[in-house]
C-alpha cells in the first residue's frame, strides 16, 4: 500500500486541523504526518495571539490537544523552517508539505508619522501580553492618553489589555512580567478610531460587551455617531448581531460617563466612530503628541466617505490595529502585495506561471489571508487536504522517507527540538507555578527556558 509521508510547517490550528483531517479522511493509503513548528510549545495563534482573560477561546486548546495526544502525529517544536530545515530537506524524507504559518505582522498604515516614536503595531503588543518568547519582555506603557487604529476584535482586545487592571488580570494565564508591566501603566485614557459607523464594526458583541464589564472604567460614546441612515438601520433591524451591538451601545449611551460627563472611574474608554486616520503628530522628540483624522458620513452602502472636516486628539503613544499580514517563507512563492502564498483551493501556484507547483500545498491564514474565525480555518483545511489526496501522481518522490531520518538530521545540525512530550512537560510546569497562587498557569516566557524543560533538562 502506497505511504503519503507529509510535512505540516506550523503547529497552530490551521496545522493542527489538517493533519487531523487528513488522518480522518475516506483514502487509498496510509499517512504519517510531521509537524514543524518555530515555537517550543504547539497551538500557534490561540497560545500567542488570544488575550489572557479570554479562557473561552483559550478552549480550542482543548479541542487541539485531543488530536496531539491521539499519538499518530509526531510534532518536532523549536525548529524554524528555512535555517533549521529547508524546503529540500523536506523533498528528501516527504511526499508533501503543507504551509500553515499563519500571518503573524501587522498590516502596514501609510500615513504622516506612523512610524512616530510610541507608534505601535498591535501584533507586537500581543505578542508582549501573550508572553511570546521571541520579543521583549518589557513594553513602554507611560503614555496616559493612547489610541487604538481599529474596529475589529484585535482592536477591542489591544484597547480592554490597555484599560484594564493589572490586578483583575491575576487570575488568568498572565506572565510575571506582563503582570508587572501592566501594574506600572500610566494610562488613564484609551481611544479607539473606527472608519466607519457603530453598525458597520467588525468586532463579535461578546468582544464588546466584555469592555463594558471592565472593573474601574468608564465607556464613552459619543451622540454624534448615532445619526444612522438607512443603510445603517436596515443592517441593525436584519442582522441579528449588528441589532446586539447596537444595543451594548446605545445602553452606553444612556450612562453617566457618556461624553466625557459625570464619570467617577479612574480610567476611561473612548469609542470614536467615523474617524478616518489622516496624520500622526509628533513632538520635537519625535514622539506620537496627537491623532489628526477626518470625519467621514455614511456612503448610503455601508461604507464611509470623507466629510473633509479635520479633528486633533491628543494622545501619547498609538496602536494600529487594521489587520494582519503574512511572512514569505524561503523557496516559497509569496504574494508580497496581500501577504499569502498564491494557491488555488490550496494547491501552491508558481508566481510567475500561475501553475501548480507540485508537492507544495497552503491552509489557514498563509492561504486565504488573515480574515474569519478560528473555526473557518476547518472548513479551509478540508478543501487542502482534498486537493492532496487527489493529487497523488505529482508527490515528491522522497530519497529517504524513514521516520528515523528526521530526528537524526536535527540531531546532526544541533537542534534543540522539542516533542509532543515536551510539550507535556512544559504543560504541567506551566500549570504547578500557577497552582500556588490559584491560578490555571503562569506561562514560561524565555524560550531556552521553555526548552530546557520540555526537554527535561
Amino acid at each position: 500500500m502506497t505511504k503519503l509521508r507529509l510535512a505540516i510547517v506550523g503547529a497552530g490550528p490551521a496545522g493542527i486541523y489538517a493533519a487531523d483531517i487528513l488522518l480522518k479522511a475516506e483514502r487509498k493509503f496510509d499517512v504519517s504526518i510531521d509537524l514543524f513548528e518555530q515555537l517550543p510549545a504547539p497551538y500557534g495563534l490561540v497560545r500567542y495571539g488570544v488575550a489572557p482573560d479570554h479562557p473561552r477561546i483559550k478552549g480550542i486548546i482543548t479541542a487541539l490537544r485531543d488530536v496531539l495526544d491521539r499519538g499518530d502525529i509526531r510534532l518536532f517544536g523549536n525548529v524554524r523552517f528555512g535555517e533549521d530545515i529547508t524546503l529540500d530537506d523536506l523533498k528528501k524524507h516527504y511526499n508533501a508539505v503543507i504551509f500553515a504559518t499563519g500571518a503573524i505582522r501587522d498590516t502596514s498604515l501609510d500615513i504622516p508619522g506612523i512610524d512616530a516614536v510610541a507608534s505601535y503595531g498591535a501584533a507586537d503588543y500581543v505578542s508582549w501580553f501573550d508572553g511570546h518568547p521571541d520579543v521583549p519582555r518589557e513594553w513602554p506603557l507611560d503614555a496616559a492618553s493612547v489610541g487604538v487604529l481599529g474596529n475589529g476584535n484585535v482592536a477591542l482586545d489591544v484597547a480592554r489589555m490597555l484599560a484594564k487592571h493589572a490586578e483583575d488580570l491575576l487570575v488568568t494565564e498572565v506572565p510575571e512580567n506582563v503582570y508587572e508591566g501592566l501594574k506600572a501603566s500610566e494610562i488613564t485614557d484609551v481611544h479607539v478610531f473606527g472608519r466607519r459607523g457603530p453598525a458597520q464594526v467588525k468586532f463579535t458583541p461578546l468582544e464588546l460587551r466584555e469592555l463594558g464589564e471592565l472593573r474601574d472604567v468608564d465607556m464613552v460614546v459619543y451622540d454624534e455617531d448615532f445619526d444612522y441612515d438607512d443603510a445603517s438601520k436596515d443592517a441593525v433591524a436584519s442582522n441579528k448581531q449588528v441589532m446586539v451591538i447596537d444595543r451594548v451601545l446605545q445602553s452606553w449611551r444612556k450612562r453617566d460617563s457618556v461624553n466625557n460627563a459625570g464619570g467617577t472611574a479612574s480610567r476611561r474608554l473612548h469609542l470614536h466612530f467615523w474617524a478616518r486616520p489622516v496624520e500622526v503628530r509628533t513632538d520635537e522628540s519625535g514622539r506620537v503628541a496627537a491623532l489628526v483624522y477626518e470625519r467621514t458620513q455614511p456612503d448610503g452602502q455601508g461604507g464611509a466617505i470623507g466629510t473633509g472636516e479635520m479633528r486633533e486628539v491628543p494622545l501619547q503613544a498609538l496602536y494600529r490595529a487594521i489587520g494582519y499580514f503574512g511572512s514569505p517563507l524561503p523557496g516559497v512563492p509569496f504574494d508580497k502585495k496581500h501577504g499569502v502564498i498564491p494557491n488555488r483551493e490550496g494547491q501552491v501556484l508558481a508566481k510567475d506561471s500561475n501553475q501548480q507547483v507540485p508537492g507544495i500545498y497552503a491552509t489557514g491564514w498563509i492561504k486565504r489571508g488573515p480574515v474569519g474565525l478560528i473555526g473557518h480555518t476547518k472548513s479551509d483545511a478540508m478543501e487542502t487536504v482534498r486537493h492532496i489526496i487527489n493529487d497523488q501522481g505529482s508527490w515528491w518522490h522522497p530519497e529517504d522517507p524513514s521516520e528515523a531520518a528526521i530526528p537524526a538530521l536535527l540531531q546532526e545540525r544541533g537542534v534543540k527540538w522539542t516533542d509532543l512530550d515536551g510539550w507535556h512537560r512544559l504543560d504541567e510546569h506551566e500549570i504547578s507555578l500557577g497552582a500556588p497562587h490559584e491560578r490555571a498557569r503562569v506561562k514560561v516566557v524565555p524560550r531556552d527556558e521553555m526548552v530546557r524543560v520540555s526537554r527535561g533538562e
